[in-house]
């Protein structure tokens, strides 16, 4: 982090098929060591895949898969006194969309299944109805930070 100026965001440019910023994010977060066109086919055949499952609209599926996985509340650690704390703060925008992408892709490579697009495509009809293991990480997330209600006010 830097100490003087602060650090700039990037902007991300929508895919080129969707023309939609949320799938160019993540297209970013599938692609492995710079293979951007191997990560667009994954996530376009996904999305294929999702269509060809009965969903009239796979970009609003996709979208209302990321709105369920999508945090509101987190933990972070805060040291007060020599006792570290877990302290509940509520997640920015733009970090929870990040946090949901993140969940989906991992929870999505960890499935069994023959290809990545299959088990992407699976991930998100799952989280799209708000089953599955991504819903149940943010469900966890939830959970440690009402756990750690007590400690809010340390909060800065």
């Amino acid at each position: 982090m830097p100490r003087r100026a602060r650090a700039t965001k990037r902007e991300i440019f929508p895919d080129a098929k969707y023309s939609n910023g949320t799938v160019a994010r993540l297209i970013n977060k599938v692609m492995m060591q710079g293979k951007k066109s191997t990560a667009e086919k994954i996530v376009y055949g996904a999305i294929d895949i999702m269509g060809q499952q009965g969903a009239k609209e796979p970009v609003n599926l996709l979208e209302q898969a990321i709105k369920n996985a999508t945090p509101q509340l987190e933990v972070k650690p805060r040291r007060v006194g020599g006792a570290t704390y877990q302290v509940p703060i509520e997640v920015r925008p733009d970090r929870g969309l990040s946090l949901a992408l993140r969940w989906l892709v991992v929870s999505a490579r960890a499935r069994s299944g023959k290809s990545m697009a299959e088990k992407l495509a699976a991930e998100l009809s799952d989280a799209a109805q708000g089953q599955g293991v991504t819903i149940k990480k943010r469900e966890d997330t939830h959970k440690m930070a009402e756990a750690n209600r007590a400690f809010a006010h340390y909060r800065w």
